[in-house]
């Protein structure tokens, strides 16, 4: 086994066993959360979804995780080193209006640094919400962890795709533009140009996850299909 794949497993079992301490500390649901059945999907269903996140070339031989009643948890096995998931409203920032909105599927597909980051962050915001915690406790909750180093740090060349027609970002933009993203650590959006006049590259700096996101749209879906074609 590589030593980085054991690492991402150690975090994944350490945040599990985090999730069943908070789980019998659990209280009762935001009240600003739909019942868990509104974010939950067919399993078979999840997968196929986030395998739309990327090319089948990439795709085809990740692993691929699904939400469950009590979090995510692997439904098939990868080779490549590519983790394909649907996340759910409570990825956003915790001041977002879509934080629990039950309608949001994010299918999305990490490369290995960004699943040995963004996999064990998901899990632990999961849990939060499962554990019945506000979006304010969820920040304070991935504030500690952040400064326990209990979450890994984000290792360079982190990237994912975003490339899927099915999936549903928010009630304002829905699937949105295929696109690809970058992960870089702290606040970096100045040095890559973006968000500037005529750029091609939009940056968004999230401070609780203290790393810069960077979005390149691209021409097409992961079908294949030009992005432009289903636009009105």
């Amino acid at each position: 086994m590589k030593p980085k794949t054991f690492i991402l497993i150690a975090a994944v079992v350490m945040l599990t066993t985090a999730w069943h301490a908070q789980a019998q500390d659990a209280k009762a649901p935001d009240p600003r959360m739909a019942p868990l059945d509104q974010y939950l999907m067919d399993r078979d269903a999840e997968i196929a979804l986030a395998r739309s996140a990327a090319p089948l070339s990439v795709s085809g031989d990740a692993e691929v995780m699904v939400l469950g009643r009590h979090g995510y948890e692997t439904a098939i096995n990868g080779k490549n080193g590519f983790v394909c998931m649907v996340e759910r409203g409570w990825m956003a920032g915790t001041d977002d209006p879509q934080f629990w909105n039950p309608k949001v599927r994010g299918p999305v597909c990490f490369n290995a640094q960004a699943a040995r980051f963004n996999v064990p962050l998901d899990i632990r915001k999961t849990a939060s919400v499962l554990a019945g915690r506000s979006n304010t406790e969820l920040a304070e909750d991935i504030t500690t962890a952040f400064d326990k180093k209990e979450l890994p740090t984000l290792e360079p060349g982190a990237m994912c795709y975003m490339m899927s027609k099915q999936g549903y970002l928010n009630d304002r933009a829905g699937h949105w533009h295929p696109h690809l993203m970058f992960l870089v650590p702290g606040k970096v959006a100045p040095a890559w140009g973006a968000n500037l006049d005529g750029s091609p590259i939009l940056a968004n700096e999230d401070t609780l996850d203290r790393y810069t996101l960077f979005l390149v749209p691209i021409a097409k879906w992961s079908d294949g299909t030009d992005a432009h074609s289903d636009e009105p």
